[in-house]
């Protein structure tokens, strides 16, 4: 009875939050629900998922996203995973200096960052005075307005949620881990991929789902990098609502993103509750 009592008091404190939450976010979430399914008063429709899977437009803008998302998410987890080894490995001055370098950056609004990569990625920025100053090229190289500009800024907006988990997974490994393994006659190579790639898994995944969910559905960072020249799922629904004034088509991409967002989470939660007891 006082375990139940005690349930149900802290139950009590997580009403606020979950009503906080059920406002401001789910109660939005089913409206823009409601509005995709329907259309001119009539309810369920599905025009607005017919209208957009119908037009190779904007098949290409979803693939695009997706693209995008996924290269987003390669790029960062190739420079996290060095990173977050580095980063739990480290002592000291050292250690507390990398993960200040880490986490600093998020205290600084995405348009500030992406405004300064737009800065670099211009004819007259430095990254070009750079390559022409050492000769590497006689002209100006055009990277702003194309695609691996968005997907190297948007990595480097995104990187510390990739690095984060990994080194929370990291940081628990024992390092003697790979000289075990070469006592048993495995070679370094062998035993990271067969010891510590399959232990810091969870990290991985929990970073690439971070990413990607954040990635395919951005809209700052494409409006400043590339603009109207290469849209992305975000872009073209803030375009329908603002613009077009198509609110069911809006609602219905939206609903789209929302989709693919969630079974990624979904799925990322599952694998990595896989991963954890395979490991049991």
């Amino acid at each position: 009875m006082t375990s139940a009592r005690r349930i149900d008091g802290f139950a009590w404190l997580a009403a606020p939050a979950l009503a906080y939450l059920g406002v401001l976010y789910a109660l939005p979430l089913a409206l823009l629900l409601f509005k995709s399914f329907s259309a001119g008063g009539s309810f369920p429709s599905f025009a607005g998922y017919a209208e957009f899977f119908g037009d190779s437009f904007h098949l290409n803008i979803l693939w695009r996203t997706l693209r995008v998302a996924l290269l987003v998410t390669a790029l960062s987890l190739l420079l996290a995973y060095p990173t977050a080894f580095v980063l739990a490995r480290a002592r000291g001055a050292a250690q507390t200096i990398i993960l200040i370098a880490m986490v600093l950056p998020l205290a600084v609004g995405v348009v500030v960052k992406t405004f300064a990569w737009s800065i670099l990625f211009r004819s007259d920025g430095l990254l070009n005075k750079t390559l022409m100053g050492i000769g590497l090229t006689d002209s100006p190289v055009r990277m702003l307005f194309t695609e691996p500009a968005l997907v190297l800024a948007a990595a480097n907006v995104f990187l510390p949620f990739m690095v984060l988990p990994i080194y929370a997974v990291v940081r628990q490994l024992d390092p003697r881990l790979v000289e075990a393994a070469a006592t048993l006659g495995a070679t370094p190579l062998h035993g990271f991929l067969r010891v510590v790639l399959p232990l810091t898994l969870p990290g991985v995944v929990a970073g690439a789902a971070f990413v990607f969910s954040m990635a395919v559905s951005m809209y700052v960072i494409p409006s400043l990098i590339v603009g109207e020249r290469s849209q992305t799922l975000a872009m073209l629904i803030a375009r329908s609502y603002l613009f077009l004034r198509d609110e069911q088509l809006g609602s219905s991409m939206s609903a789209i993103l929302l989709a693919i967002a969630v079974a990624v989470v979904m799925g990322s939660s599952a694998l990595v509750r896989r991963l954890g007891g395979g490991r049991r």
